[in-house]
């Protein structure tokens, strides 16, 4: 629990400059790196502060995570009632928007954060020998878990955003001279740090701190990133075969005997996601209702749970719901007072699920809105007929019975999305640690591996992996294809995968080779703003964008090929006033781009 022994400590170690201003370093504080990093604790006091920046993806109003939902297949932005949100992508994301809110998209997040986890990093692996050590081990360990850090960072920006600015070292003065990088340079150079941390960090370390087994899971994705598919399936094989991970296959934890549940309840409950007894967590951030530090709570159901408890009508026209906490059947204890922001989409609430028998979608895990019955207590005290009965979407006469289809009426993952928040009155999802990286992952990630070179029995085996876990039947190698593992991870991974990083950097794969996807297009890097496989992914298998959906409150869901990447932040642009940062093509200011730089610099290593 080190990340959280050192938080309140390390937020009086201001050495870095003003998030707001890209990488500006103008220390504010009188604590400097020289009076804080002599220690081994002093640096794991660092590297516990890049682990809190980490974990903040996952957490409170608007969390990041969403955007990557949002720029996927699997969900949209469901808030209705003003303009704003990521619906009109066409319009909205431009580099000058507001992209950096829970009210418009966190687009400007990934940016700011990302590159502060990579400082914190930086310093850390620019001053590794300025501290003392009790050994060579601890010291390598914690270089290990620091090149961690800056890998999942650059993995993660260089999937989202192309080609960035690349920093290897810690900068003690102003630097107003960055220039863009070539994602893959970025990338090869992140797998030679993670083979080394890979020998170095250790396999016991606690879950919410950086193992063995989560640097290797990282490493597998950057290997298939560069299209180093035996490297990836090595580092699976590792991680799979090495005797510390195995998927969950029986109950277990504080709710194994809770006979009205099943395994998919127990490996999501808030209890039972770091104990040892859980083998499939590989790496988990933190977060204890009355642990200091831990920031913001899940908010889990209030963002991808429908917002149920309004504007729903019973077939004889009165209102059917409430959110009483209080009522006889108090709905909002069980399900969380949700807004649909975060809004599953047709294909990840109902297409993908095609076996009766997946425990991921049986009855008491999954919910549809037809499972709720009408509550609001005035139907009981009136006699309404249609109190405690089902929810219907329609009456006899073919008319919606709720007023906004898109934020009140789809189905969720209850078994994900429940954790109970006894802090609030009217639940919004409280706190519980949130896996990061889960062996079902790395399962999937290998049979990616071996679909790309053809070995689709094998691709078949890993895929049946998880899906016989879960009660599914088998599918044979020929129903293999990307498709397929996308169809199973959104079962399996959805509201806790990056789902934008990865479907993009299948993108990137299918662009590189040249192999024809399932949808028989093939794809260059030469027009990938022009045509990708994540676009035509999105939308073959989304039901909003481009199909003339409008919201309420009068906004249309757009979205175009470019947007397969996150504009870089204008301020980001303009601030480096003496380089040239690029920005991805179809962006205003894309015009002023220069080549990206294809090798490392001598100076900034």
């Amino acid at each position: 629990m080190k990340n959280l022994t050192y938080i309140s400590l390390f937020s009086l170690l201001i050495i870095f400059g003003c998030k707001e201003e890209f990488l500006d370093a103008e220390p504010k504080s009188f604590f400097t790196p020289e009076n804080a990093l002599n220690t081994a604790d002093g640096m794991e006091a660092m590297l516990s502060s890049a682990m809190t920046n980490l974990r903040a993806e996952y957490y409170g109003d608007g969390a990041p995570m969403i955007t990557e939902n949002v720029f996927s297949e699997v969900a949209v932005e469901g808030t209705t009632d003003k303009s704003g949100p990521a619906q009109d992508l066409n319009l909205l994301i431009v580099p000058d928007a507001n992209l950096n809110s829970s009210n418009t998209n966190r687009i400007g997040w990934f940016w700011t954060e990302w590159y502060e986890g990579i400082k914190l990093a930086n310093t850390v692996i620019s001053r590794i020998d300025d501290a003392e050590y009790a050994s060579e081990e601890e010291r390598n360990a914690i270089l290990g878990v620091a090149y961690f850090h800056r890998a999942y960072r650059y993995y993660r920006l260089t999937q989202q955003f192309g080609d960035v600015p690349f920093l290897l070292q810690e900068f003690t003065q102003p630097k107003l001279d960055f220039t863009s990088t070539s994602r893959v340079i970025i990338l090869e150079k992140m797998k030679e740090d993670l083979e080394l941390a890979e020998q170095w960090v250790p396999d016991d370390a606690p879950l919410g701190e950086v193992t063995r087994g989560a640097v290797l899971h990282q490493l597998t994705k950057i290997n298939l990133a560069l299209t180093d598919f035996d490297g990836a399936i090595a580092a699976a094989n590792e991680l799979i075969d090495g005797g510390k991970y195995a998927l969950m296959t029986s109950r277990f934890g504080a709710t194994g005997d809770d006979a009205t549940k099943n395994l998919i309840w127990d490996l999501h409950r808030p209890e039972n996601k770091s104990i040892p007894e859980n083998t499939e967590a590989i790496m988990n951030v933190i977060s204890r209702l009355g642990f200091e530090g831990n920031g913001s709570t899940t908010s889990a159901m209030r963002q991808a749970v429908p917002l149920w408890w309004r504007f729903i009508n019973t077939p004889n026209g009165s209102n059917g719901m409430s959110d009483d906490p209080n009522i006889e059947i108090p709905y909002v204890v069980e399900f969380g007072r949700g807004i649909g922001r975060n809004r599953g989409v047709v294909y990840s609430t109902k297409e993908v699920w095609t076996d009766d028998n997946d425990l991921r979608h049986a009855p008491g895990n999954w919910m549809d809105m037809e499972d709720l019955t009408y509550n609001a207590p005035g139907l009981q005290e009136s006699g309404n007929p249609f109190y405690d009965q089902n929810l219907q979407l329609f009456n006899d006469a073919g008319v919606v019975l709720c007023s906004d289809t898109i934020r009140n009426w789809y189905g969720w993952p209850h078994y994900k999305l429940y954790i109970p928040d006894p802090e609030a009155v009217k639940p919004g999802g409280g706190h519980s640690d949130w896996y990061v990286f889960r062996l079902a992952e790395t399962y999937l990630l290998r049979a990616e591996a071996y679909f790309w070179k053809g070995d689709l029995a094998s691709a078949a085996a890993d895929i049946n992996a998880i899906r016989n876990r879960a009660g599914a039947a088998s599918i044979t190698p020929g129903e293999v294809n990307i498709g397929a593992i996308l169809d199973e991870r959104v079962r399996e991974l959805y509201y806790e995968e990056n789902r934008n990083t990865e479907l993009t950097r299948m993108a990137f794969i299918f662009a590189t080779t040249g192999q024809a996807a399932y949808n028989g297009q093939t794809y260059s890097l030469n027009n990938f703003h022009e045509k990708n496989f994540w676009y035509d992914r999105i939308m073959e298998k989304t039901d909003f964008y481009n199909q003339g959906v409008i919201t309420i409150h009068g906004d249309e869901y757009t979205m175009s090929p470019y947007h397969s990447l996150y504009p870089i932040p204008a301020g980001a642009i303009n601030a480096n006033t003496q380089g040239q940062i690029n920005q991805n093509m179809g962006y205003p200011g894309a015009e002023n781009n220069i080549a990206p730089l294809t090798s490392i610099p001598a100076e900034t290593e």
